[in-house]
This record gives C-alpha cells, sequence and structure tokens, in this order.
C-alpha cells in the first residue's frame, strides 16, 4: 500500500490509499480517502476517492517524538566530506518542526550560505518498541518514504554540533507516500537519485546522487536495532538511514528531487528566508 497524507482545497489533512496507474488498479492515478490515522490503529474506507492532480500531497508522517539521522552511512560519502567511516553508528536529531512535504519549500535561513542536499531512505516505525533484536526488526517497521535531510553545511563546520546544521525549519522533507509493501530484504537494494534544476527549466537537471542502498555501511536491521537498545521508538517516529556519496549546494530558485526505486519522488524548492 502506499499511504498518504493529503488536503484538499479548503480542507483540513487526511489520510488515504494512492493507486497508481503502473498498478494496473481499477482506478488509475487517484487517492481514496481513510478514516483515521493508520499509525494509531485500523482504519476504513469513507468511499471518497480523488484524482491526485487535484489533492496537495502532505507529509505523510509528522513524527510523535523525533526524527533519528544516521551520519557517514555510506563510505563514499564520508570519504567525499574527508571523514572515515565510524565504528559505530553516528547518530543524530531533527525535530518534528523541520519536516515539511512534497513541493514545500525549503528555505535556507539567513545565517546559512551553504546548504546542501542529501537523499535518503527513511524508515518510519510502526509500533511501541525498545532493544528490538536485529533479525526482528521487520516486526516493527511500518514502511518506508523518501527524505531529503537538508544540511547547513557552513554552520555544520562551524558550531561543533549539528543542531542548527540538520534540525532548522524545512530541513527534513518527506514524501510522497508511506510505502508499506516493501520488505527488509527489498529496502536493502533501492536506486537513490538526487536531482537538482532551475526552477525555471526544471526538465533540465543535473543528477548528483545516484546509488543503491545495498552501498549502506550498516542496514536498516542493523540500525533500528542499535538505536532503540538506548531510545524507546514510538508509532511514526522517522530514521533517516545515510546518504550516499554526491551531496552538493542547493541555493534559492532550484528545485532538488530525490527519488528511490519503488516508493516514489520527492520534489521541494528551495528559497531564502524572509
Amino acid at each position: 500500500m502506499r499511504i498518504a497524507r493529503y488536503a484538499l482545497a479548503g480542507g483540513e489533512p487526511q489520510y488515504g490509499l494512492v493507486e497508481l496507474a503502473a498498478d494496473a488498479g481499477e482506478h488509475p492515478d487517484t487517492i481514496a480517502a481513510i478514516t483515521g490515522d493508520p499509525l494509531a490503529g485500523p482504519v476504513n474506507y469513507t468511499g471518497e476517492r480523488h484524482p491526485l492532480d487535484d489533492v496537495r500531497l502532505l507529509a505523510p508522517v509528522i513524527p510523535r517524538s523525533k526524527i533519528v539521522g544516521v551520519g557517514r552511512n555510506y563510505a563514499a560519502h564520508a570519504a567525499e566530506m574527508g571523514n572515515e567511516v565510524p565504528e559505530s553508528p553516528l547518530l543524530f536529531f531533527k525535530p518534528n518542526t523541520s519536516v515539511i512535504g512534497p513541493d514545500d519549500p525549503i528555505v535556507r535561513p539567513a545565517a546559512c550560505k551553504e546548504l546542501h542536499h542529501e537523499g535518503e531512505l527513511a524508515v518510519v516505525i510502526g509500533r511501541i518498541c525498545k532493544q528490538v533484536p536485529a533479525e526482528r526488526v521487520s516486526e516493527v517497521i511500518f514502511g518506508y518514504t523518501v527524505a531529503n535531510d537538508v544540511t547547513a553545511r557552513d554552520l555544520q563546520a562551524s558550531d561543533g554540533q549539528w543542531a542548527r546544521a540538520k534540525g532548522s525549519d524545512t530541513f527534513c522533507p518527506l514524501g510522497p507516500w508511506i510505502v508499506t509493501h516493501l520488505s527488509l530484504e527489498e529496502s536493502a537494494d533501492l536506486q537513490i537519485t538526487t536531482t537538482v534544476a532551475d526552477q525555471r527549466t526544471p526538465g533540465e537537471g543535473e543528477v548528483r546522487q545516484d546509488d543503491s542502498t545495498r552501498l549502506m555501511v550498516r542496514g536498516v536491521a542493523e540500525l533500528v536495532s542499535y538505536i532503540s537498545q538506548f531510545t524507546t521508538l514510538l508509532p511514526g517516529d522517522v530514521i533517516l538511514t545515510g546518504t550516499p556519496a554526491g551531496v552538493g549546494e542547493i541555493t534559492p530558485g532550484q528545485r532538488v528531487t530525490v527519488n528511490i526505486q519503488g516508493i516514489g519522488e520527492l520534489a521541494n524548492p528551495v528559497v531564502d528566508e524572509q
């Protein structure tokens, strides 16, 4: 299933199930409204269905407690930044106020002079869990989505810690939906492609990142298990699994698009703080 949060013009956010033309189903490129929050309990169809073009897709999840990021989890990315792969997972937090959805603007803060994209696979947790063995991680995953771990690279270097650099408002685009049908094994070999284009000519973008999740130093099972050893994970928590090589600067007037095979495409414009 593809579970999305969306809103109609002037309406409140709600959840729905997305059916694409590629599914060869009865209702291609539509979203069927459901009751309630699928992360909180059972849901039912309401009977409403809308063309995808008629709705505004929102961030598919607003974490109730936390987003946990993983740094330097691709050897080539660690090398391009002049770092070694850490002996144990390098973790950081992003607040839920950093989350935005598809087409929402990434805002470059006035204090930032060098803003970077980092396309990543994101894991959405589906149940309360602590100290999860790696072999049971699949039981606590609700699904996967696309993320952009936006980073103020100059602030990351100057601050000595990553709170501003990683946690500023709009620095965690998520979307376009949560895919629940991918297995843990399938998540280990998904192509991540990040493209940056001028907003005036979006079809002429530059491919910056194009690598597979099979290049992760530590896979999803190891990461979720490790993180759960020290913090309780709650339904809706998001784990960002690291970015492949090819990160680079994004500037106002550009549009950054992250595509993950089997999940979908997340695109956001870049603007300056007003």
